[in-house]
């Protein structure tokens, strides 16, 4: 089944705000220290950050699967797939629905350790060594069309 790609509503946040806390928390938090496993829940559950960014989801039968938020300069801060739907396309999807919309050319991301191999697929090149900040362990990542 094909992922329906859209925008999200402000209403709609919320749910994507917890689809990304539980992925986050099986997928990523792992790696990270405390610290940077609070500094994340502080940054995604901030409601004035998120007014700042835009949001697409990917659903399957009206539900929420898959989540992208970036901001405005095309750098994406989050990026999660459910877990029972990972593997099935979901997030490509989801990432060539925002890639090639706008006109833009290039397109950031900070790594986790994990994620770094799917990024890799998707076409991003590493834009630096591995860093820590906050807590939270990361590598530059650039993509240009």
């Amino acid at each position: 089944m094909k992922a329906e790609i859209r925008g999200l509503k402000r209403d709609e946040i919320e749910a994507a705000t917890e689809l990304i806390w539980e992925a986050f928390l099986a997928f990523v938090a792992p790696d990270y220290s405390e610290r940077g496993v609070e500094s994340f829940r502080r940054f995604i559950f901030d409601e004035s950050a998120a007014k700042e960014l835009d949001f697409f989801g990917a659903f399957e039968n009206g539900e929420l699967v898959g989540v992208l938020s970036a901001n405005g300069d095309g750098h994406i801060c989050c990026f999660f797939v459910k877990k029972s739907r990972q593997g099935r396309g979901v997030g490509r999807s989801l990432w060539e629905y925002y890639r090639d919309r706008g006109g833009r050319s290039a397109f950031t991301v900070n790594s986790s350790p994990r994620a770094a191999p799917v990024y890799h697929r998707l076409g991003f090149k590493d834009a630096g060594a591995e860093r820590l900040s906050d807590g939270i362990r990361y590598t530059p990542m650039k993509y240009e069309k």
